[in-house]
């Protein structure tokens, strides 16, 4: 089973993908894909492993920046799995890529992987994005196209996932479900 869970910037939704895969699972993997390049993201890690930690449940936490896809793949077959969270992982591939002539290319096709690899994921899977798109539009080209690249994983990640949550103020709220259909 996949699941995504998106929402706005400290709207709760790791707390509740977290909440979420322990009640599927006693036990999971803790995918991050942040890295700590300043103090202030030092201390958001920092406190997303003080939040695990006294969430009670076991957490095995692995660290992958880049190789999202081909992590997936080792570890399906293995149980449960939550990645916190996607669009940092996009950032990371884009920023890696940043001055290739490709760029787009290249990233469209890192998120391809990732689609693949989530699909043929065998056990759960629980998915934590944000929602880029729904703010000001970024006064940058790269800002831009970091946005779109996003809003276009999430859409494709969302429609192979057996279900979507929005969580807004804090509030879950499963999608999929409630999809119209034409």
């Amino acid at each position: 089973m996949s699941i995504l869970v998106t929402g706005g910037a400290r709207s709760g939704k790791s707390g509740f993908a977290e909440r979420l895969t322990l009640s599927l699972a006693g036990q999971a993997v803790y995918v991050a894909t942040g890295q700590a390049f300043d103090d202030e993201m030092k201390a958001r890690i920092d406190l997303h492993r003080r939040q695990r930690e006294e969430s009670g449940g076991q957490w095995e936490t692995v660290e992958e920046p880049l190789d999202l896809p081909g992590l997936l793949q080792q570890l399906s077959g293995g149980g449960a799995v939550l990645v916190d969270c996607l669009t940092l992982w996009l950032s990371n591939v884009l920023l890696a890529v940043e001055s290739g002539p490709d760029r787009q290319e290249r990233v469209e096709e890192e998120i391809a992987r990732l689609e693949e690899a989530a699909a043929a994921f065998q056990g759960t899977l629980v998915l934590v994005t944000n929602e880029v798109g729904d703010g000001i539009v970024p006064e940058y080209a790269l800002g831009r196209l970091y946005r779109d690249l996003a809003g276009r994983m999430n859409a494709r990640l969302a429609a192979g996932c057996q279900q979507v949550f929005l969580v807004t103020a804090g509030i879950p709220i499963e999608l999929k479900s409630r999809e119209y259909k034409l």
